[in-house]
């Protein structure tokens, strides 16, 4: 039995070593390594209270595929939609006058960042050039592999090409995804 034991701690050790996690940073936080290091954000739009929110954490975010690409090419962006961090954005700065504390875990007044960015459902995940400027949302749960699709197509710029429908139907046929589902 005691073997048994020490087997299994070992190999929720090892488990726990190989696994990874994506390093989430504040937008603002992001925003100011863009001036040292310009990469594309990927930021999850959440609020604490959306189950399908939680879901993209546990079934997308923290696969190890998904994190070490997010890791590699992407600053990572944690922000949730109703709560109360104030974020500084070209020259202006966004809060949430409306916040409510004792509602902090329910259905609470919607950021203002949120609603500049146009924001209406949760989750959204938002992708932002090296400029910081918006690129595309993306509504709603993504498995790794379709999130994939979108993750390796903005990095390389490769949606600036689609002058029409046609040609993104074509990209999207012929990617073939490589992330674990």
């Amino acid at each position: 039995m005691k073997k048994i034991i020490f087997l299994l701690t070992i190999l929720t050790f090892s488990l726990k070593a190989t696994s990874q996690e994506i390093k989430w940073l504040s937008l603002n936080k992001a925003l100011e390594l863009q001036k040292e290091n310009p990469k594309k954000i990927m930021m999850d739009v959440y609020t604490n209270w959306c189950g399908p929110c939680k879901l993209l954490d546990k079934e997308t975010f923290q696969k190890q595929d998904v994190a070490a690409y997010v890791n590699e090419h992407y600053y990572a962006v944690k922000f949730n939609g109703e709560g109360n961090e104030t974020v500084n954005y070209k020259e202006d700065s966004y809060g949430n006058p409306n916040y409510d504390e004792m509602k902090a875990n329910k259905r609470n007044s919607s950021h203002e960042f949120a609603n500049f960015m146009g924001i209406n459902a949760y989750p959204t995940i938002v992708f932002l050039d090296e400029k910081g400027d918006f690129i595309i949302p993306l509504k709603g749960f993504y498995k790794p592999q379709q999130l994939e699709f979108y993750l390796k197509m903005l990095v390389d710029d490769k949606h600036v090409q689609f002058t029409t429908q046609e040609k993104f139907n074509e990209y999207k046929k012929a990617f073939i995804p490589k992330f674990k589902s």
